[in-house]
């Protein structure tokens, strides 16, 4: 089952893996990358957002996203359960 497509609704053309590893590493030091980043944390399941983005940057981006609570909360403790 693709769970990107509850991600990418929106946008076809990232409903696969090898699509969003390539916008990541063209936009990597780019607000796109936290717009990725944001779609995850918000909209995706913990393990497919592990498998695009390390513990250490979700830690270090996560203060500049606008995360709704319920998925701020998620993301600090899994941080601090697993990072480091």
């Amino acid at each position: 089952m693709n769970y990107y497509k509850a991600i990418f609704w929106d946008y076809p053309k990232l409903n696969e893996e090898k699509a969003i590893k390539r916008f990541i590493r063209k936009n990597y030091d780019n607000s796109a990358f936290l717009w990725m980043m944001f779609r995850f944390l918000e909209h995706g399941r913990v393990v497919d957002t592990l498998k695009i983005f390390t513990i250490k940057d979700i830690s270090r981006n996560l203060p500049k996203l606008k995360l709704s609570e319920y998925s701020k909360k998620k993301w600090n403790r899994l941080v601090s359960v697993y990072g480091s």
